[in-house]
């Protein structure tokens, strides 16, 4: 992926998933190397140590969200999604809109 889009997806600004990646390339679990078709362009690939913690994360994410989520319902959960999503609308809005 490239890091324009990895910015997108994580709904950070490109100079802060730029930090990011530096940080992460400075530790052995991701690398960039420049788009074949546009020299302009970095894309972001994992390195074998990021795939062996990202399962690892992986495993503990799932057993977290069995531990918080337990005993909620489909329908409390939906409502819990759709409000969540409402509050960060209203804060990228907010952020938009005061250029914070």
């Amino acid at each position: 992926m490239t890091q324009s889009q990895l910015a997108e997806e994580l709904d950070i600004g490109k100079v802060a998933v730029g930090g990011l990646i530096d940080r992460l390339e400075k530790s052995g679990l991701v690398r960039r190397d420049a788009d074949a078709a546009d020299r302009r362009v970095n894309r972001v690939f994992l390195e074998p140590k990021s795939k062996q913690l990202i399962a690892r994360m992986r495993k503990i994410s799932h057993r977290m969200n069995e531990q918080i989520l337990a005993g909620l319902n489909d329908e409390q959960l939906e409502a819990s999604a759709v409000t969540l999503d409402a509050m960060k609308a209203n804060l990228l809005t907010y952020l938009a809109a005061n250029e914070i």
